[in-house]
C-alpha cells in the first residue's frame, strides 16, 4: 500500500509540474510574440520624437527627444522645406477615398452576393469561377491596364478621369469586389431558405426580403467586409500614386511618401509622425469592432 501511495503522490506531483511548466512555456511565448508585434509601435513612436531624423543612428530612447517632427508635420517650422504641403488634406482625402469606396463595394458586394446566393440564373457558377480566378493574379499585373482605362474614361468623362478621386474610387471598386462577393455569399448561405419562402408567402419581392429579411442578418460579414475594404484603399500607395499626380489630391500614402524621396537627406522623423498619427483611425476601427470582425470571420467558414 505505500508502494501505490508513494507512486500515486510521485504522478501527481508529476503532473503539476507539467501543468506549472506548460504555463510557463505558454507565457513566455505569449510575452515574446506581444514584443515582436509592439516593437515596430516602439520605434515608429520613437523616431517620431527624435529629432536627429536619423533611423540608422535612432536609440529606443532618442537623445535628441522633442517634438519638432510634429511641428514641421503641422507646418509651424517655416524653415522646414515642405512647409507648403498641408498633411491634413492627405489625411481627409485617404479618409474620403477609403469611406466611399467602402460604402460603394459594401452596396454593390451585397446585392451581387445575394444573386449568386439566392438566385439560379444561366452562368452562375460560371461567373463565380471567372471572379476566383481573376483575384490570383497579382494585382501589379493590372496597373498599366487600369491606368489606360481611367485615361480613356477621363476623354469621355473628366470627372472619373486621371487625377480625380473619383477615377480612383472606380478602381478600388473594381479590385475589392472579388474576395469580398465570396465571403458574402459564404455567410448568406448559412442563412437557412426559410426566411425567404416565409417572405415570398407574405407576398414579398425579392428586394423586399433582401433589404428587410437578410440585411438585418447581415452585420457581422459587412462589418468585417467594411473593415478590409477600408483598411485596403486607406494603405494602399501604388495605385493612388499612378493615378493622382495634383499634390493637393493626394492621399496620406502618396504624400508621406515625398519625405522620404531625397537620396540622402531623408525626413525619417517627420514620415514617423505621419504615419503613427494616420494609424490611429485605424486603431479605433479596429478597437470598437473587434468582437464583430471575429464573429463575421469565422459565422460563414461552415455551410449548416
Amino acid at each position: 500500500m505505500s508502494n501505490l501511495a508513494q507512486t500515486y503522490q510521485m504522478l501527481k506531483s508529476s503532473q503539476k509540474f507539467q501543468k506549472r511548466f506548460s504555463r510557463v512555456v505558454r507565457l513566455v511565448v505569449a510575452v515574446l510574440l506581444i514584443i515582436f508585434a509592439i516593437f515596430p509601435v516602439i520605434w515608429i513612436i520613437s523616431a517620431s520624437f527624435d529629432n536627429s531624423n536619423s533611423l540608422a543612428t535612432q536609440d529606443l530612447i532618442p537623445a535628441q527627444a522633442g517634438i519638432k517632427n510634429y511641428q514641421r508635420l503641422f507646418n509651424q517650422d517655416p524653415d522646414f522645406e515642405f512647409s507648403n504641403l498641408s498633411y491634413w488634406t492627405w489625411l481627409w482625402n485617404s479618409v474620403k477615398v477609403s469611406g466611399i469606396s467602402t460604402i460603394l463595394s459594401l452596396s454593390l458586394t451585397t446585392m451581387a452576393a445575394y444573386a449568386f446566393s439566392r438566385l439560379r440564373f444561366k452562368g452562375r457558377v460560371t461567373m463565380l469561377k471567372g471572379i476566383l480566378l481573376i483575384q490570383v493574379f497579382p494585382n501589379l499585373l493590372a496597373m498599366v491596364a487600369i491606368y489606360v482605362t481611367i485615361f480613356q474614361f477621363g476623354e469621355i468623362i473628366p470627372v472619373l478621369g486621371l487625377n480625380t478621386h473619383a477615377g480612383l474610387i472606380m478602381a478600388y471598386l473594381g479590385g475589392s469586389m472579388g474576395m469580398n462577393i465570396w465571403l458574402m455569399k459564404g455567410f448568406l448561405d448559412t442563412i437557412p431558405r426559410a426566411i425567404d419562402e416565409s417572405g415570398m408567402v407574405d407576398g414579398a419581392s425579392n428586394f423586399q426580403i433582401f433589404w428587410q429579411l437578410l440585411l438585418p442578418l447581415l452585420r457581422p460579414i459587412l462589418i468585417v467586409i467594411a473593415i478590409l475594404s477600408f483598411i485596403g484603399t486607406y494603405g494602399d500607395f501604388m495605385l493612388a500614386r499612378i493615378l493622382l499626380t495634383d499634390v493637393d489630391k493626394w492621399t496620406l500614402m502618396v504624400g508621406l511618401q515625398i519625405f522620404t524621396a531625397g537620396q540622402f537627406d531623408k525626413k525619417w522623423g517627420v514620415f514617423a509622425a505621419g504615419a503613427l498619427i494616420g494609424a490611429l483611425p485605424i486603431m479605433a476601427i479596429y478597437l470598437s469592432l473587434q468582437d464583430q470582425i471575429a464573429g463575421g470571420l469565422t459565422a460563414g467558414s461552415v455551410k449548416e
